[in-house]
C-alpha cells in the first residue's frame, strides 16, 4: 500500500466528515429560519432522515451509481456493499464509499425543506427511502457513474446538479403538493411575512455549511496529488464571498436595508454555483460565478414569493436557481487547461458545445427529480390519507403534534402557566365583584 494512496485516503477521511457536519449547519439554518414551535422536530427529522437515507444508499444506491453492468438509467452491481476494494481506486473504496453516502444525505436534506412545517413525520420517512433509492443515484449515474451524460461530457464537478438541484426540484414537487402554510396568503393575494424565530441559529448554519463546503468541493479532488484541492478551495472561497457580497448590495439597492437573510442566501447561491465548475475555472470566474449567484437568488426568491409557492428556507432559490446558474457556467468560463471533462467554455474559444451539454445536463436532470419526486408523493399521499398534518396540528406547531414534546419546553409551557394563572386571576376577580 503506497503512501499516496494512504494519503488520499486521510483526505477523503476527513473531507466526508466535513460534509457531514454540514448536517449540523443545515440544522441550525432550517430552525432558524422557521418558526419556534417547529424548531425540535426541525433537528430531529435531520437526523433520522440522514440515518435512512445512509441505509438506503448502503442497500442500493451506491450499486445504482457506481455499479458495474450499468444500462442506460442505472449501476447493477456492489448492493449492500460490505467494505471491499473496488479497482483501480487509489483511496480506500470504504472512504470512497462514505463520502458519496454524505452527498446523497446532503441532496434528501435539501429535498425535505420544501417539506417544512406542514408535512406528516411519516412522509419524511416514506420519502426519504424512495428518494434515496430511486432518484438521487439516477442522476448521480448519469453524471458521476459512467452513464451517458458523463459520456457527453457533462461537467458537474461537486454537484451543483447531482447534488444540488436534483435536491431543489424535489423541493420544488413537495411544495406544489402540500400547498403554501397557513397564513402565509391572504385571500386577497396578499402575503404575510413568516419569519424564522433565530437569525443567529441562521448565520452559524450558513458559516457551518461555509466551512463544510471545503470538504464537499475540494474534497471531491479524491486527491491530494500536486495539492490541487488547495486551488478548489480557493475557488470555493471566493465564490461564497463574492455572493455574499452582492445579495447585500442587491438587497440595499433594492429594499432599502441590507436584509440578513438575503446576505445570507447569497454566500450558500455562491457555495452552490461554484460547485459545478470549481475546478474547471480561473479564480476571477469563481468571483464572476458567486457574484451573479448572489444576485439571482435575490431575484429568485421574489419570484417564488410573487407566485405564491411557500419556500420556507428558499431550497428552490438557492439550491435550484443557484445550481442551474453553476452548471451552466462552466459552458462560459471552463478553460482549457483546466477542463479536465468535457470542453472548454465559449469565452475560451469551445463553442457552444460544452454549453449545450451544461443545458442538457440540467433540463433532463430537473425534469427527472421533479416528475419522479412529483409522482411518488402523489402515491404517498393515497397511501397516508395525505401529507399535510392537520391545521390543528399545523397551529400547534409539529414539536408537539409530531413528537409529543417541545423543542423550546420552557417557553411554551411557561405560556401555558401563565395562561392558567390568568385564567384563574379573572375567575377570582368576577367571584369578587
Amino acid at each position: 500500500m503506497n503512501t499516496i494512496f494512504l494519503m488520499n485516503s486521510l483526505w477523503v477521511m476527513l473531507s466526508t466528515i466535513l460534509v457531514i457536519f454540514m448536517m449540523g449547519g443545515f440544522i441550525l439554518l432550517e430552525a432558524g429560519s422557521t418558526r419556534m414551535k417547529n424548531a425540535g422536530h426541525i433537528a430531529g427529522k435531520t437526523i433520522f432522515t440522514f440515518g435512512l437515507a445512509s441505509l438506503a444508499f448502503w442497500a442500493v444506491g451506491f450499486g445504482f451509481i457506481f455499479g458495474d453492468h450499468a444500462n442506460f438509467l442505472i449501476g447493477l452491481s456492489h448492493f449492500f456493499y460490505s467494505g471491499y476494494e473496488i479497482e483501480g481506486m487509489n483511496l480506500s473504496t470504504s472512504i470512497f464509499f462514505l463520502f458519496q453516502l454524505a452527498f446523497a444525505g446532503i441532496s434528501i436534506t435539501i429535498a425535505l425543506g420544501g417539506f417544512a412545517e406542514r408535512a406528516k413525520l411519516s412522509v419524511y420517512l416514506v420519502f426519504t427511502a424512495l428518494f434515496s433509492a430511486l432518484v438521487y443515484p439516477v442522476v448521480a449515474h448519469w453524471i458521476w457513474g459512467g452513464g451517458w451524460l458523463a459520456e457527453h461530457g457533462k461537467q458537474d464537478f461537486a454537484g451543483s446538479t447531482v447534488v444540488h438541484l436534483t435536491g431543489a426540484m424535489a423541493a420544488f414537487a413537495a411544495t406544489l403538493i402540500l400547498k403554501p402554510r397557513i397564513g402565509k396568503y391572504n385571500r386577497d393575494g396578499s402575503t404575510n411575512n413568516i419569519y424564522g424565530h433565530n437569525q443567529v441559529y441562521t448565520a452559524l448554519g450558513v458559516l457551518i455549511l461555509w466551512i463544510g463546503w471545503f470538504g464537499f468541493n475540494a474534497g471531491s479532488t479524491l486527491s491530494v496529488d500536486k495539492g490541487f484541492f488547495g486551488f478548489v478551495a480557493i475557488n470555493t472561497n471566493l465564490a461564497a464571498a463574492a455572493g455574499t457580497v452582492a445579495a447585500l448590495i442587491i438587497s440595499w439597492l433594492v429594499l432599502g436595508k441590507s436584509d440578513v437573510s438575503t446576505m445570507l442566501n447569497g454566500a450558500l447561491a455562491g457555495l452552490v454555483a461554484i460547485t459545478a465548475s470549481c475546478a474547471f475555472v480561473d479564480t476571477w470566474a469563481a468571483v464572476v460565478i458567486g457574484f451573479i449567484a448572489g444576485i439571482l437568488v435575490f431575484y429568485s426568491a421574489r419570484f417564488f414569493e410573487k407566485k405564491k409557492i411557500d419556500d420556507p428556507i428558499f431550497a428552490l432559490s438557492v439550491h435550484g436557481t443557484a445550481g442551474i446558474w453553476g452548471t451552466l457556467s462552466t459552458g462560459f468560463f471552463a478553460t482549457p487547461e483546466l477542463a479536465t471533462v468535457g470542453k472548454p467554455g465559449l469565452f475560451y474559444g469551445g463553442g457552444f458545445e460544452q454549453l449545450g451539454v451544461q443545458l442538457t445536463g440540467v433540463v433532463v436532470s430537473s425534469v427527472y427529480a421533479f416528475t419522479v419526486s412529483f409522482i411518488i408523493l402523489i402515491i404517498i399521499k393515497k397511501g397516508l390519507n395525505g401529507l399535510r398534518v392537520s391545521a390543528e396540528e399545523e397551529a400547534a406547531g409539529l414539536d408537539i403534534s409530531e413528537h409529543g414534546s417541545y423543542g423550546y419546553p420552557e417557553v411554551f409551557y411557561k405560556d401555558k402557566v401563565t395562561n392558567i394563572k390568568e385564567k384563574k386571576v379573572s375567575f377570582f376577580s368576577e367571584q369578587k365583584g
